[in-house]
């Protein structure tokens, strides 16, 4: 069964103001239209069998759940959503702290680019759900967006909170019942045909279980497990047969392995502007522009969450990886020599680097604790030094710190609508499947894709079962 497309809403122009109403407005009434996730147009088809006895249980209440439960209950099918946490969207709501980052306004092609290796299987899921959608559905929901100066899009009041709470309110509307403190501890033995799955939940109460026609695992990976995502549901998969990639971390740091005097000096500080060269295990350099944060054991902030990829894998291969840092990014190597190289008279090196290139502070710190002394005597040397810095990278940090994870379910252990080819009736979404991509917003939006994919395909499904077409 392949997946379900619909047109893809016009595009937003980007800039600082806020979308465009006429083009949110056009763009939702082209979801409305497919039949994607617009609330104010719930169908009012339902599945053939009754809400009575069609029951589908979503497992996880971040964004790929929440998303796929709505699906669900727009075809009028009885939701259940479960979740080991007190409360839904705990991730979400700590991720919308710094600012909610929903999404982001690039160009699809680019856009596409940042799913790195999974790009060719992210790519149908954004086919459906794509950040304009996005964005059109947010509009629906009460939610404006906004375009920041770095294209990211955000909710105009940059919460995550308002958000959570409309969209429950919308989904408790449409009869979504949520159950809390139900901890998924995998499958119980059926008795009877009564139901294609039978869940077990630790629960306040002691154990219970649940019967459901269908299931959407959206368990998240293994990242924040003080905010539900323990990767508990591993071994349980291992059991039914279905393949799990080891779990890595992803957006993370790494250590530096800093002295002393560096680490309580300056961990901290940023360092921009800066570049970072790297290559990955198939030898493709990658080079990118940006900030990093100075840490107590080593580098981290969004220009290492970039580049996290070919660095993790690097160093799992080698042990460790060496990056090359550019400290004036903005100037050409010629420059740099040039002004590094000019008598500087009776001025300390550091006064005539900082006077020349503008090179201080954590910059002039880090010059100092990776480069020998004797390096300071010889200016041409320095000046290269300071546009490609050596720094080796030990490890990864641990995967609990990471702001998400590589690993997980492959898209090859399931068919074109997310559903698990070993056990007919389970479907994964969200982070739990293999894929990672930056921070930006396509986290988030891949996410909510795969949670609508998932959904519909729970409908395709329970159609198909019930011999319908």
């Amino acid at each position: 069964m392949g997946l379900l497309r619909h047109e893809r809403p016009a595009a937003f122009a980007p800039g600082r103001a806020r979308c465009d109403n006429s083009a949110l407005r056009a763009a939702a009434r082209s979801l409305s239209q497919s039949g994607a996730a617009a609330p104010s147009a719930y169908p009012q088809t339902r599945m053939p069998s009754s809400p009575d006895s069609t029951r589908v249980a979503v497992i996880g209440g971040g964004p790929a759940g929440l998303m796929a439960a709505e699906t669900l209950a727009r075809r009028g099918v009885q939701v259940h959503v479960y979740d080991a946490m007190p409360s839904v969207g705990r991730k979400f709501l700590m991720a919308g702290k710094g600012g909610m980052n929903i999404t982001h306004s690039e160009p699809l092609e680019p856009f596409l680019e940042r799913y790195g290796a999974r790009r060719e299987r992210i790519a149908p899921l954004l086919d459906v759900f794509g950040p304009d959608a996005l964005r059109a559905w947010l509009h629906e929901m009460g939610v404006e967006t906004f375009v920041g100066s770095s294209g990211r899009v955000f909710p105009s009041d940059m919460k995550a909170a308002p958000m959570l709470r409309a969209w429950l309110h919308r989904l408790r509307e449409a009869g979504v019942q949520f159950h809390m403190r139900h901890k998924w501890r995998g499958w119980a033995p059926a008795a009877g045909e009564s139901a294609a799955h039978l869940l077990r939940f630790d629960t306040p109460n002691g154990e219970q279980t649940a019967s459901c026609d269908a299931v959407v695992f959206a368990l998240g990976g293994a990242s924040w497990p003080r905010l539900g995502s323990d990767a508990a549901w591993v071994p349980l998969m291992t059991l039914r047969d279905v393949p799990v990639a080891p779990l890595r971390p992803a957006n993370c740091g790494f250590d530096a392995d800093w002295s002393p005097y560096l680490r309580e000096r300056f961990a901290g500080q940023p360092i921009k502007p800066v570049a970072i060269t790297v290559s990955d295990v198939d030898e493709k350099v990658h080079n990118r522009q940006g900030e990093i944060l100075l840490t107590e054991t080593g580098l981290e902030g969004s220009l290492i969450y970039a580049l996290s990829a070919p660095i993790r894998e690097r160093i799992l291969a080698d042990g460790d990886v060496t990056i090359s840092l550019d400290l004036a990014p903005g100037l050409p190597l010629e420059r740099v020599v040039a002004e590094v190289t000019r008598p500087r008279g009776s001025r300390s090196v550091a006064s005539h680097l900082h006077g020349r290139i503008g090179i201080g502070g954590v910059k002039l710190a880090l010059l100092h604790e990776i480069l020998p002394k004797e390096a300071f005597a010889d200016a041409a040397g320095l000046a290269h030094a300071i546009k490609a810095l050596p720094l080796r990278l030990a490890r990864a940090r641990p995967i609990e710190e990471a702001i998400s994870t590589a690993g997980g379910v492959p898209f090859e252990a399931l068919d074109s609508n997310l559903m698990i080819e070993r056990i007919p009736g389970a479907f994964c979404a969200g982070e739990m499947l293999d894929w990672e991509a930056p921070t930006g917003g396509y986290l988030l939006t891949a996410c909510f894709a795969s949670g609508l994919v998932a959904g519909r395909g729970v409908c395709a499904y329970l159609e198909e079962r019930d011999g319908l077409k």
